[in-house]
């Protein structure tokens, strides 16, 4: 089931469900935006974005499962089939996520930055967005199982690797780094913000500064009772790319890691401990460590501008600058003697 609402681009979720004083939108007037909208196709207001309230039964995770989908201006003339991201939300947040963002989306569109797509917010809970230890969670086989296939029935979207894409932020970088070093073979490409991840590959080595935020409780609902250390590092990112790592770089996975140096979470620490596994692995990324930045406040949007910008250059990558292709065939002879000599 899908609901659509053309909105303004600077109203976000709060706005419309929580019942204060600021409300900029009262639920009645946004059903009745959303009844006229779904009766005449007529848009409200022109070149703005359309914000789609879906959901999905399954038997993988707790059901329905609500999402927000983001369609750029013009969608219903567009023939091809568009990019998809899947723009996925923090711990204990929802598909509310998209519509705070949404202002940064819409002026990177009308800017002309981020190349049209449709992008999709699927509501998660705490989740981890795995598969729990138990089995009465699936959400990792449902987002790339039913849930991917859903948005490919429903909005005219690629349904190839190409142009399917990944985004989180928090508990949704640890979500975008698992799905894409698991299954390379289904995303061109991810963006992961501030991830919640550990500065580790095993879990005895993760300490208490890099996990009091968690508690023994959530631990033991996603990993097992008792704790499955071995479950832990079969889900645990740095893991899985340092098994894999061969897989990772011949699939070409495009990789954006992003951090503040002020992480409240400590999350710096294993975002640097992330970057070091891909470079010594060899496999090419992109990591910013962002001077003065904490987890959350005013450099979240430009930290999101600019990972947004990593993916439309994966779309729509830049082309070759020939001064740098100059310099390095000028250094080409010099590296292969200096390979040749002995250390």
């Amino acid at each position: 089931m899908v609901r659509v609402a053309q909105l303004p681009s600077d109203i976000e979720s709060k706005d419309i469900v929580v019942g204060t004083k600021e409300r900029l939108m009262s639920r009645k007037s946004f059903r009745t935006i959303v009844f006229v909208v779904a009766v005449t196709g007529a848009p409200l207001i022109a070149n703005a974005s359309q914000l789609v309230e879906g959901k999905v039964e399954t038997r993988l995770v707790p059901s329905p499962v609500e999402y927000n989908a983001l369609l750029p201006d013009g969608y219903d003339t567009i023939k091809e089939p568009l990019p998809l991201l899947l723009f996925l939300h923090g711990g204990g947040g929802d598909r509310g996520f998209l519509m705070r963002l949404r202002p940064t989306i819409d002026d990177l569109w009308k800017a002309g930055v981020l190349p049209k797509m449709v992008i999709v917010t699927p509501s998660a809970s705490r989740s981890f967005y795995m598969d729990y230890k138990d089995g009465s969670q699936k959400w990792e086989s449902f987002i790339i199982g039913p849930f991917l296939e859903h948005l490919r029935q429903t909005y005219r979207v690629t349904r190839v690797r190409t142009g399917t894409l990944l985004f989180g932020i928090s508990m949704g970088g640890l979500g975008a780094l698992r799905m894409g070093f698991k299954y390379p073979d289904k995303f061109e490409a991810l963006a992961a913000l501030e991830p919640g991840i550990d500065p580790a590959l095993k879990w005895k080595d993760v300490k208490p500064r890099n996990r009091f935020y968690r508690s023994e409780e959530l631990f033991q609902t996603l990993f097992g009772r008792p704790f499955d250390e071995a479950y832990w590092e079969a889900n645990n990112p740095a893991s899985i790319c340092a098994a894999n790592a061969d897989k990772v770089r011949a699939s070409g996975l495009e990789i954006y890691i992003d951090v503040g140096d002020q992480d409240a979470f400590n999350i710096n620490e294993g975002t640097e401990f992330m970057h070091r596994i891909l470079w010594e692995s060899k496999i090419p990324h992109e990591y910013h460590l962002v001077r003065g930045a904490d987890h959350v406040g005013r450099t979240i949007r430009p930290r999101t501008e600019e990972a947004l910008r990593f993916l439309a250059h994966v779309l729509n990558p830049p082309p070759v600058d020939p001064e740098a292709e100059t310099l390095r065939r000028q250094l080409e002879p010099m590296k292969r003697a200096a390979e040749r000599k002995p250390n």
